[in-house]
């Protein structure tokens, strides 16, 4: 089973194709390419999508399902890469993974004796954040100040690996509040996700878990976008 997974919800575009071995389980990928603009329009991402494709020797037709990190992340991020897996699924009349942008960063780890923390930066000394131990989810998505979410982290008693494109950022605040405890898993981990997501939507799928269209597939955001908060912000100001 083959699928074609993008991600956008970070500060790297990133696009991966995997065939999962149906006996043994094993995805193996086969193909990806990274951008480091991730507000690519539309066009840009089919179109690299496409060479992605060649480059395995393979066209839109040998794919059984297309994935996207449907978020949290970047707001305007998250909304190109939905729209731009619902124009390949309309195109090519195939079904839609959504996977969850750090659940697929968490399974970028299999191997840590404590706690997994995907974290994505979302400004203002904010973090999406949520908790995984192997392979499990301990939380849901949050996006909260990084000492509340810390907070969360520190009371499982563990140690703790952070990745994301958050992690680097707030590395030594992470340390000051945790200590020995805090780890931090190598930087070609912090934005791979698109393979994970293409290795989580084929064992999904396989496991016979009913995918989506290109109607229902919806992103998946945890606050407002940040012109709404403003504008909301603004008018509590004019009645307070």
């Amino acid at each position: 089973m083959r699928a074609l997974a993008l991600d956008t919800a970070s500060t790297q575009t990133v696009l991966a194709l995997a065939d999962l071995d149906e006996v043994s389980g094993v995805a193996t990928l086969l193909a990806s390419c990274q951008v480091d603009a991730p507000r690519q329009a539309n066009q840009v991402l089919l179109a690299r999508a496409a060479l992605l494709l060649e480059e395995a020797g393979l066209v839109t037709g040998d794919v059984d399902a297309v994935a996207v990190g449907r978020g949290p992340g970047s707001f305007t991020g998250v909304r190109i890469g939905v729209s731009t897996v619902k124009a390949l699924a309309h195109a090519a009349n195939k079904p839609c993974v959504a996977v969850d942008a750090l659940e697929a960063l968490a399974a970028n780890v299999t191997a840590f004796d404590g706690v997994v923390c995907p974290i994505l930066d979302a400004r203002a000394q904010q973090v999406y954040g949520a908790i995984f131990k192997r392979g499990e989810r301990l939380t849901e998505d949050t996006v909260e100040k990084l000492t509340l979410f810390l907070d969360r982290v520190e009371a499982t008693g563990e140690n703790a690996l952070f990745l994301g494109d958050g992690a680097p950022g707030f590395e030594a605040a992470i340390r000051e509040r945790l200590g020995d405890k805090a780890h931090f898993a190598q930087p070609q981990h912090n934005g791979l996700r698109a393979g994970s997501a293409c290795a989580l939507a084929a064992r999904r799928l396989e496991a016979g878990e009913t995918p989506l269209d290109y109607i229902t597939l919806l992103p998946l955001y945890l606050r407002a976008p940040q012109a709404e908060r403003e504008r909301a912000a603004r008018e509590g100001a004019k009645h307070g």
